[in-house]
């Protein structure tokens, strides 16, 4: 009698019997940490809209961006589907972790500016941080005006001219 060789036999006696412990760790599926599979970045643009968020919730934050930007932007506002933009008066460089952000701010008449602007500095630091895991390096804000009282508002629906 001749032996006929034996197919589709597994090589591990082990692998027979359903025991793992012996697979290599390149076919191990779910090792690891999760956050070392993969890449994740974070655009300009959405650091920019958390910043301007943050910003905005500041008290005496009246406005963001220059005249120039705000006139466009009130312009926009009033196209359908233009909206607003949150993003007005914000500039983010972002890195691999880290970031930096230019805010131009309007402040309200009467306010510390220099109270207000630290309380931007520690509102846009701390959602930038916790929502992005970015570390902030550094917010520069640039007070370009003041709103007066008896200045007409961005939203002033009357023309000005007649």
């Amino acid at each position: 009698m001749t032996e006929t060789p034996q197919r589709n036999r597994p090589e591990n006696p082990d692998s027979a019997t359903g025991d793992d412990s012996r697979r290599s760790p390149l076919t191990k599926r779910g090792g690891g940490d999760p956050a070392t599979r993969g890449r994740t970045t974070i655009a300009d643009g959405v650091v920019e809209k958390i910043a301007g968020m943050a910003a905005r919730d500041v008290l005496g934050v009246h406005a963001m961006g220059s005249g120039l930007s705000r006139t466009f932007g009130a312009v926009r506002d009033r196209v359908p589907g233009g909206g607003k933009s949150v993003t007005r008066g914000v500039k983010a460089e972002v890195g691999e972790s880290q970031t930096a952000l230019d805010l131009e701010i309007v402040v309200d008449y009467g306010v510390s500016i220099a109270d207000v602007a630290r309380d931007v500095r520690e509102n846009v630091i701390a959602a930038v941080e916790r929502m992005t895991g970015l570390e902030v390096v550094e917010v520069n804000i640039a007070v370009s005006d003041v709103k007066l009282p008896d200045e007409e508002g961005e939203d002033h629906s009357e023309p000005r001219l007649q």
